[in-house]
């Protein structure tokens, strides 16, 4: 016959198992907090941007448009910065930004429609 005291854990036992649980379940937790967070503090502008492909043949005319006076015809910089490999100093989601807000003076906010900046990136991006 098997007694109770014979089939159960003992109290060290008992207490480490639960810790490691405790320690596995907080693990997952900040796992899927660094994975889910950052996609849900995105706003509604930069996900359906990042959702498009963009023509870096039709960026590059929005580029002339209405960035080139500042950062020149090619990108090599006046006023504005040289843009070129920026797609390497900065991911997608900080240009969009640096775009939409103007951050830095005096540089004007321009939010252009999501395709239109898909478009962008795509140009951008193509500035090695």
């Amino acid at each position: 016959m098997i007694t109770p005291s014979a089939t159960a854990l003992p109290q060290s036992t008992r207490r480490t198992l639960v810790a490691a649980l405790l320690v596995a379940f907080a693990a997952i937790c900040i796992v899927v907090m660094l994975l889910v967070l950052p996609a849900a503090r995105t706003d509604p502008y930069t996900r359906s941007t990042l959702e498009l492909n963009g023509s870096a043949e039709t960026g590059g005319r929005l580029f002339l448009l209405n960035c080139a006076g500042c950062h020149g015809i090619a990108g090599q910089g006046l006023v504005g910065p040289n843009l070129h490999g920026v797609a390497q100093r900065k991911n997608e989601r900080q240009l969009i930004q640096q775009v939409v807000s103007g951050r830095t003076p005096p540089m004007p906010r321009f939010q252009p429609e999501p395709q239109a900046m898909a478009d962008l990136l795509a140009y951008l991006q193509s500035l090695v």
